[in-house]
């Protein structure tokens, strides 16, 4: 009989290896899977055995020119299916593929469904039910240029998942790509040194290579293949072939080591060992990676899962590990081979390592890609600069430009008992970066680079910039946020960061407000608006005041503070209104004529009626508002916004109008036309810490002429 084997990219050859040792006749091998053929028995041991497959299919047929409904539905028709079940059976079908006629999987599904029961039917006057929850039976349909392949699901789903794995981290590498790294990093050359993991995670690479050298079939333990559920399956051969492979399992002696840094990770990991029988062989500890010690005094192997931005998400603590890493493999890991696994090629260069070899694989949708490494007298000495090594000499001078500019803000900082500052803006043209210090944490924001630029450059100094704004502010790498303005490739851009929900307090001139550094593009809080938002409190007392275009509303708890009669807060955002009301919890702010409303400011102002004596208006550059023909843009249709604006502006009120746009330029003519006048007052609304960038964004008090 022929089966297809499935696997993931990259691990396609260590699979024909493997099957060819079990004693199958491999025939094909394409991406992502591989063709072999073996009577029922060998394909149950495969089965059992196989640590790089994640399912096994049996081949019914293939057909080419099968490529629309009518040519599909007799190709399925004709099968002899009471070979594989019954009617009184559940069957599910599985259809993958498209082309012109046949355009939708699910309707392809169907008509596949309809030609297995109509066979039924016809030949037993019975129909058998589908289950596609848990089916007895799972037909799995490919379509392809050349026609269509009929198989049998023979393993059941997921033969990668041994069982005894329930605790996991944040990004856990699949059990046949742990096994696939395992077998390339050579440590089954020699099982008796030393293996260890520095970032373990849930202990998977640990407990895969505890199997794989105590050569235990993967499948003795779980529970239910899909053969077991077919008419050929003989329960006394199986049970003869699993007592076979149970007495080939050996019992060397293993020194299997695992570290992390986080508590909560490592329990599950022990857990895992546990279930799969091996804690008392894996020893696990909680420990810092970027501060290695010496873990044995002979010579092994280090093989490591990486984290990368999905596990962490933060960039700097990226950095700083990588730096980390490197140092402490030179120091304490000569003579080590190293397998590292990640996805950032820009990281790998931060160990200062020269690699041996590398392999390309797929960790569910992510590319990622296993780093050799060989440690000896030459490598470690290559680099003798310690983890404050840079990429660039020149990136002391941004260092020294943000110790300046930390100590000329120090003053001021403590008189307004101020926490959250602007300490660079891209005041070195090569370092186009903002960082924004947050009590004990900072943000770094990339703008973006001229296209000119290479973008390798910038990714290196970057890296430089991330350790030394640690370094310079005295801030943790684990509390620096970093925003990168950097084109996603492949399906990165389709996998979402885990958020961190991690929030803090900051104050300003007697406001607390609350600010997230790390899952959103802004933090929660314009910093540049700090003294438009002090203005509003030392003019709001007894004021109805209206804030436009609110975000978290921070505008609103400067006004309640100040002491306002009547307060409207209005942004379209649910989330960015329950965080100003958060806000609002925070001051201790409670008032039945303080509302929030959500709507778009737009709509909302062109029905707008009441009176307001002082109002807040921050529109963006750009929206795509639907109450404008086209596209809202803030330079060409801020007369239109202004119109509307002064109709519930009260004889005696005032407009803060405030925007981000670069040379943006008020009408004055229009602004005559309204009958407002208009006073600049950009440079009064610049804080110290925002001098330096003086077009961070156009203020302007707006009254009745």
């Amino acid at each position: 009989m022929q089966f297809i084997a499935l696997t993931s990219i990259g691990i396609e050859n260590l699979l024909v290896d493997e099957l060819t040792e079990l004693g199958a006749a491999v025939s094909k091998q394409t991406v992502g899977s591989v063709r072999f053929e073996a009577d029922s028995l060998l394909a149950q041991k495969v089965c059992l055995s196989s640590r790089f497959a994640t399912r096994v299919l049996m081949l019914i047929e293939e057909k080419e020119g099968v490529d629309d409904k009518d040519s599909l539905y007799k190709f399925a028709r004709f099968q002899p299916w009471q070979e594989w079940f019954g009617p009184t059976q559940t069957f599910a079908v599985d259809f993958s593929g498209t082309n012109d006629s046949l355009k939708n999987t699910q309707f392809s599904g169907l008509v596949i469904k309809d030609a297995i029961v109509d066979y039924f039917n016809d030949l037993y006057e019975q129909r058998p039910n589908v289950d596609k929850q848990d089916a007895n039976v799972r037909v799995v349909a490919r379509l392809n240029r050349h026609g269509v392949s009929l198989y049998i699901d023979y393993s059941g789903p997921r033969l990668s998942e041994r069982g005894y794995r329930q605790g996991q981290g944040k990004a856990p590498i699949k059990e046949h790509l742990a096994a696939a790294i395992i077998k390339r990093s050579g440590w089954l050359d020699n099982v008796k040194q030393p293996l260890f993991d520095p970032c373990c995670g849930a202990g998977t690479i640990l407990i895969e290579a505890a199997g794989m050298a105590r050569n235990e079939a993967p499948g003795l333990f779980r529970e239910g293949f899909a053969f077991e559920r077919l008419p050929s399956f003989r329960v006394a051969k199986f049970k003869a072939l699993k007592e076979e492979l149970l007495a080939n399992i050996t019992d060397p002696k293993l020194w299997l080591i695992g570290h992390d840094y986080d508590a909560q990770v490592l329990s599950k990991a022990i857990d895992n060992a546990k279930r799969a029988e091996l804690d008392d062989i894996i020893k696990f500890k909680q420990s810092d990676a970027t501060k290695l010690t010496a873990v044995a005094k002979l010579p092994g192997v280090v093989i490591s899962n990486l984290p990368y931005g999905e596990r962490i998400g933060s960039m700097a603590e990226l950095v700083d590990l990588h730096r980390n890493l490197g140092v402490g493999f030179k120091k304490h890991f000569n003579h080590w081979k190293l397998a590292l696994l990640g996805m950032d090629e820009s990281l790998f260069k931060l160990l200062k390592l020269v690699k041996l070899k590398r392999y390309k694989f797929k960790n569910g949708p992510l590319d990622v890609e296993l780093n050799l490494y060989q440690l000896d007298d030459k490598q470690v000495s290559l680099t003798t600069d310690d983890k404050k090594a840079l990429n660039y000499e020149g990136s002391m001078s941004f260092a020294n430009r943000l110790k300046k500019n930390k100590q000329g803000l120090k003053n001021w900082l403590k008189q307004n008992k101020v926490d959250a500052y602007r300490v660079y803006d891209a005041d070195i043209p090569e370092y186009n970066v903002a960082v924004d210090v947050y009590n004990d944490s900072a943000v770094i924001f990339e703008y973006a680079a001229p296209k000119e630029i290479d973008e390798k450059v910038s990714d290196k100094r970057l890296q430089d910039v991330i350790s030394l704004t640690a370094q310079q502010l005295n801030i943790a790498p684990e509390n620096i946020a970093v925003k990168v303005r950097k084109k996603q490739k492949g399906e990165e851009q389709y996998t979402p960061m885990a958020k961190q929900n991690r929030t803090m307090v900051v104050e300003e001139f007697g406001a607390k407000f609350k600010v997230n550094l790390f899952d959103y593009l802004d933090t929660g809080l314009f910093l540049d608006h700090r003294l438009v938002r002090r203005y509003i409190q030392e003019n709001a007392k007894d004021k109805r005041f209206l804030n436009l275009f609110a975000y978290t509303g921070s505008a609103s708890v400067h006004a309640a503070i100040g002491g306002a009669k009547a307060i409207t807060t209005v942004d379209l955002s649910k989330t960015y209104l329950k965080w100003g009301q958060d806000n609002f919890d925070l001051n201790n702010i409670s008032n039945t004529r303080y509302r929030f409303e959500q709507a778009d400011c737009l709509k909302w102002l062109e029905h707008a009626t009441a009176q307001y004596d002082l109002i807040f208006l921050d529109p963006p550059t750009f929206s795509n508002s639907k109450r404008m023909k086209d596209a809202f843009d803030v330079q060409s249709d801020h007369i239109k916004l202004l119109t509307w604006v002064k109709k519930i502006l009260s004889p005696s009120g005032t407009l803060i109008f405030s925007n981000n746009k670069r040379g943006f330029v008020m009408d004055e003519v229009g602004l005559i036309g309204l009958g407002l006048k208009a006073v600049n007052i950009s440079e009064k609304t610049l804080s110290p810490d925002f001098k330096r960038n003086k077009k961070i964004h156009n203020s302007w008090l707006i009254t009745h002429g």
